[in-house]
């Protein structure tokens, strides 16, 4: 009997114990409207490196993100030195060659690239005639074989991989530029693919 009544002693002295303290804890938390109360491991908000915006003492014109030094590359980064004009357009026909083995694994590759890319205007085989020109009704999608005519002059199924890189690159038309979706490898076997296409009669 005694045991018992020294157990339920304990139990509520606990229990007054937890109640003042979490009145405490509520308490404290409502006294100060601006402060975000306890915080549990405040360098896990905090970051230790500086944000590219926040000023930095450590350089001598006080901000974090500095321009990089003339004639430097960053990693990963081709330079395309072609511009959208028409005369970039020319050259580049002239100029690009396309770097890439004419193989059956970079060809089944470009057609992969083709189907999730191009294949909705260009259709699976070239035609022009994709589902957004069935279903959408989208005009002005050009064929790469037969008589289709380029835009820019010529025929379709005569585009050198230079031209086909270059509106890749940067569009054409209804056509957007494509350089953030498909890397400089992948758009070379986009254009080797494509370049399979132009030979259908």
């Amino acid at each position: 009997m005694k045991g018992s009544i020294l157990a339920m002693n304990k139990s509520r002295v606990v229990l007054a114990s937890f109640c003042i303290l979490a009145s405490a804890v509520v308490f404290s938390a409502c006294k100060d409207k601006r402060s975000t109360g306890l915080e549990y491991a405040r360098n896990m908000y905090d970051p230790l490196g500086y944000n590219p915006d926040q000023p930095n003492k450590n350089f001598a014109n006080g901000q974090t993100a500095q321009t990089p030094p003339p004639h430097t590359t960053p990693v990963g980064f081709d330079k395309y030195d072609y511009p959208n004009t028409k005369e970039g357009y020319e050259a580049a026909s002239a100029g690009l060659v396309n770097p890439l083995a004419l193989t059956e694994a970079n060809l089944v590759s470009g057609k992969h690239y083709f189907t999730v890319f191009c294949a909705p205007c260009h259709g699976e085989k070239g035609d022009g005639q994709g589902h957004l020109v069935k279903i959408e009704k989208v005009s002005g999608i050009p064929s790469y074989h037969g008589d289709a005519t380029s835009s820019r002059g010529g025929a379709m199924k005569d585009l050198t991989a230079g031209k086909i890189y270059h509106t890749i690159m940067y569009g054409l038309n209804n056509m957007g530029s494509h350089a953030s979706q498909l890397s400089p490898e992948e758009r070379w076997k986009v254009v080797m693919y494509v370049q399979q296409l132009q030979k259908i009669q």
